[in-house]
């Protein structure tokens, strides 16, 4: 693959970005991720992976925009209030971008369907807010041996992790959380409150691993950070890491 005129002068600051180069735009432009929730993460982290250049995206949600979204979720405007948010992404893309490939999925992803969802992935990055679709994705992720970053907010407090969980000696999401419990025990965003710049802080960091990932062995920028948890903290703020060991008795990657 060779990028055009055109592309080379859309993404040329980029480029010359050394840990980056053309090596590297070109392997962005070929890749393939899929974003699981087109909310307050998935939002911004879709406008940043459209800004990097990626080929073809993935947009899989089943819900519709609401008035009380916008002041979080950045590609969707009042025009689009009671729309299907990933009719709605597609559009905000296509305006974007026309060049990149779009696939559309108006389904609500769980255990039943989300390895046919997820399957042809290079890269999955999920923005969801209920440990059930989560780990759903996560055990998909780990069968069909595709990668999986996972970001999550509560109001000042963001994490933004990376998951191998179909590699050896990695571990998945579920290690982290174990098998956790459903979101009917959590409190929402709708509960707490949510802060517009905080959530956009994590899914513009969750874009950025994303191109990490998407590099790897392509261009020096790419080192995917398997099985590190980032927590951001909008109070301080600042950010720590910690690493997540593989759970040898975890039901979704241990016999991998």
């Amino acid at each position: 693959m060779s990028l055009d005129e055109e592309r080379l002068d859309r993404f040329q600051r980029q480029i010359i970005v050394p840990e980056i180069g053309g090596a590297g735009q070109v392997a962005l432009a070929g890749a393939q991720v899929t974003l699981v929730g087109l909310g307050g993460i998935g939002s911004p982290a879709l406008q940043y992976l459209a800004g990097a250049g990626i080929g073809r995206i993935r947009l899989i949600d089943d819900g519709d925009v609401e008035l009380s979204n916008l002041q979080r979720q950045t590609i969707y405007t009042q025009r689009d209030v009671g729309h299907a948010k990933a009719v709605a992404a597609r559009r905000w893309l296509a305006n974007f971008d026309s060049r990149i490939e779009v696939d559309v999925r108006d389904d609500r992803i769980a255990a039943g369907n989300a390895a046919a969802l997820l399957d042809g992935s290079q890269l999955v990055l999920d923005g969801t807010d209920n440990f059930a679709t989560r780990l759903a994705v996560s055990d998909a992720c780990v069968a069909l041996g595709i990668p999986l970053l996972s970001a999550a907010v509560g109001r000042f407090q963001g994490q933004v992790g990376a998951f191998a969980g179909h590699l050896p000696g990695h571990a998945c999401y579920r290690c982290f959380v174990g098998d956790a419990f459903d979101n009917d025990d959590c409190d929402s965003c709708a509960d707490d409150g949510m802060l517009g710049a905080m959530v956009g802080w994590a899914g513009s960091f969750a874009a950025m691993q994303a191109v990490r990932v998407l590099l790897e062995g392509k261009a020096t920028l790419g080192d995917p950070h398997w099985g590190k948890v980032h927590l951001l903290d909008g109070m301080k703020p600042g950010m720590r890491s910690f690493a997540i060991p593989k759970d040898p008795a975890c039901r979704g990657c241990a016999a991998r």
